[in-house]
């Protein structure tokens, strides 16, 4: 008898507490929308001379916040970092050119896709007569470069394994590491390594611009907030249906004039 009050007891206690409230609904109370973001990964995100965090992401970030009637709130967070930053409540939202991929989304949700790219490769110049593909890549004798924790460090280990990699903390060190001939190679993604030649590998790098893997980018949430993410999907839907998408798109992916401000 003593057993069973006492699991009816329990019962009766979980069964009176609140459920979760969505995250949405605490964006709209609180009056803020907390966005982790890594400014590193141009043109997604990146910190300009003033200091300010702009790019593709925060100005979709903008237009979220106004949405919903509320403050933007940017976090500059690292890379490694920014998954347990959204779990721990730091942040609602990853909006940072992150890849969907099934080992993140045991952590984590994601809406709908709102941009795929593929990894790419920044050849080192003095290799443009031997390499044509990234396939020629795969020998010992070439030292390939990405960033730690990313799918370019996946795909450079996934695709090139007989080459040697090295791997670094930012995408910048990754491609200075070949403008300076002591790697081979840069992979990444295509929109990054676009803008990096021209900024970092303009006479030094060969961009070979065919890419060789195809990965949809999404907005991370912690599980458990199915209102917050048909919220993002609709919000993305309306976006592209009205043309807001595209240009943004035009301003940071077919357009180098913001580089100015961030050189």
């Amino acid at each position: 008898m003593v057993a069973l009050g006492v699991s009816l007891s329990l019962l009766f206690a979980l069964s009176s507490t609140p459920a979760r409230a969505d995250v949405l609904n605490e964006i709209k109370e609180r009056g803020e929308l907390k966005v982790c973001l890594e400014p590193a990964y141009m043109p997604f995100e990146i910190t300009d001379k003033r200091g300010q965090i702009v790019g593709f992401d925060p100005d979709l970030a903008a237009l979220m916040a106004e949405a919903l009637g509320v403050k933007l709130v940017l976090s500059s967070t690292a890379w490694d970092g920014i998954i347990p930053a959204l779990v721990t409540s730091k942040c609602d939202i990853i909006m940072s050119g992150m890849t969907i991929t099934k080992e993140r989304a045991e952590t984590i949700d994601f809406s709908e896709p709102y941009m795929v790219i593929g990894q790419t490769v920044l050849l080192r110049k003095e290799l443009e007569s031997k390499i044509k593909s990234y396939k020629d890549l795969n020998k010992p004798k070439y030292k390939i470069a990405s960033k730690l924790g990313t799918t370019g460090e996946i795909a450079a280990k996934k695709y090139l394994p007989k080459a040697t990699y090295l791997s670094f903390e930012t995408e910048a060190e990754g491609v200075m590491e070949v403008v300076n001939g002591k790697a081979d190679a840069f992979v990444y993604d295509s929109p990054y390594n676009a803008v990096a030649i021209g900024q970092r590998g303009a006479g030094k790098l060969i961009f070979l611009d065919q890419p060789f893997t195809s990965e949809p980018l999404g907005w991370g949430v912690r599980k458990g907030n199915p209102e917050f993410i048909k919220w993002l999907n609709e919000f993305l839907v309306k976006v592209k249906q009205d043309g807001t998408y595209d240009k943004l798109y035009q301003k940071w992916f077919k357009n180098t004039d913001w580089l100015k401000d961030v050189q």
